[in-house]
């Protein structure tokens, strides 16, 4: 007798996502884990479109903001859920030098370059490569980024890996390879609200959790000043856990009123490690949906909404205000390539980039 083929315990589905207004074909994967957690996966800058997550009665709600339809995507770029790079966060002036010679970017934030300069990772329509369903259900993404894109040297050739397990933990990996030496920093940029995107009360009431005893402090331009400053008596100090609201609107403090409130990095105090650790743990404890961020990279971007203005018309046709999600970005610290104390991002030729990241969900009983 031929033993028993085992249930898949989590599901791959891939299918059309529809098309952008220049004709580009845009493809959706779904990744479904036995416990009601999902994840909806978007060609079009490697999105994690939707993440569905059960609350504590069962009531399934998508815990990240976003735009239901793709073409908004392209057309009010805005980072929710996608993939990041070259270099993720700001880079001072738009501008940084590797082995003497000066590489200039494009400004896209005030004269800083961000997130890739605008024409980044997150608007170019990757190749979905591999998709498998099984004990954990997968999808690979790749994009060749040439040598000179938006200013960076060496031909990159990048890979996004999600995956999600049967208990709901979303990993994703960031490899990348070059021929020249480079910079290379890529991440996720979800913006979560706990309670549910769109939920009246906004994410403010979401409780974060960052084992970090110190930051990087920042210009009026938000660029790094190179100092790694204590959290310890500061609206900054979130390693026992508090309201996101808590220390917001603290107008005595600079740094709070240079970001518009928490728009900084977090210098995790795990370091850089080969393995994903724990960065950040963010809950709404009315719905008792948990969400861990772990990471490999030594820092972690908390972004707080703050630039979310009104004008932006999300899922569900919800308007998105200050304060209505928070981003955890795991990555190097930003303009890491102009502060010599800072972890390197360069990358070379036969030294692979690689940045491993997960999205645990849970329900706190």
């Amino acid at each position: 007798m031929l033993p028993a083929t085992p249930a898949v315990a989590a599901e791959a589905t891939r299918a059309s996502a529809g098309a952008l207004d220049d004709g580009t074909q845009v493809e959706s994967v779904t990744l479904t884990a036995e416990n009601g957690v999902s994840a909806t996966i978007l060609s079009f800058g490697a999105t994690l479109w939707k993440f569905m997550a059960p609350d504590r009665e069962g009531k399934v709600a998508d815990i990240t903001l976003g735009y239901d339809d793709i073409q908004s995507y392209k057309d009010k770029p805005n980072y929710w859920g996608a993939t990041v790079g070259r270099y993720a966060n700001r880079i001072g002036n738009a501008t940084f030098s590797l082995d003497g010679k000066t590489y200039t970017l494009p400004g896209n934030d005030h004269g800083q370059s961000l997130h890739g300069g605008g024409k980044g990772f997150d608007v170019q329509n990757w190749t979905v490569e591999k998709v498998k369903s099984g004990p954990v259900a997968s999808a690979v993404f790749t994009l060749t980024s040439p040598d000179g894109d938006s200013g960076y040297p060496g031909t990159v050739k990048a890979r996004v890996t999600y995956s999600l397990d049967e208990n709901g933990a979303l990993q994703i990996v960031f490899d990348a390879t070059t021929d020249k030496p480079t910079i290379i920093n890529m991440t996720n940029h979800a913006i979560f609200n706990m309670a549910g995107e769109g939920a009246p009360q906004g994410a403010m009431d979401n409780v974060l959790k960052v084992p970090a005893s110190h930051y990087t402090p920042v210009s009026a331009t938000l660029i790094p000043t190179g100092e790694l400053a204590p959290v310890e008596g500061t609206p900054f100090d979130f390693r026992a856990g508090k309201a996101m609201h808590e220390g917001l609107r603290d107008g005595t403090d600079q740094q709070i009123v240079y970001g518009r409130g928490v728009d900084h990095n977090f210098a995790l105090d795990k370091g850089l490690t080969k393995k994903p650790e724990l960065a950040a743990t963010l809950a709404d404890p009315e719905s008792g949906r948990v969400l861990e961020v772990l990471t490999t990279e030594p820092g972690l971007q908390v972004y707080a909404g703050n630039f979310l203005d009104g004008t932006y018309i999300g899922k569900q046709g919800h308007l998105y205000r200050m304060g209505d999600g928070i981003a955890l970005e795991p990555q190097k610290f930003p303009d890491a390539p102009n502060h010599s104390n800072f972890v390197s991002a360069r990358v070379d030729p036969g030294k692979p980039y690689r940045h491993v990241m997960v999205y645990r969900v849970s329900v706190e009983r």
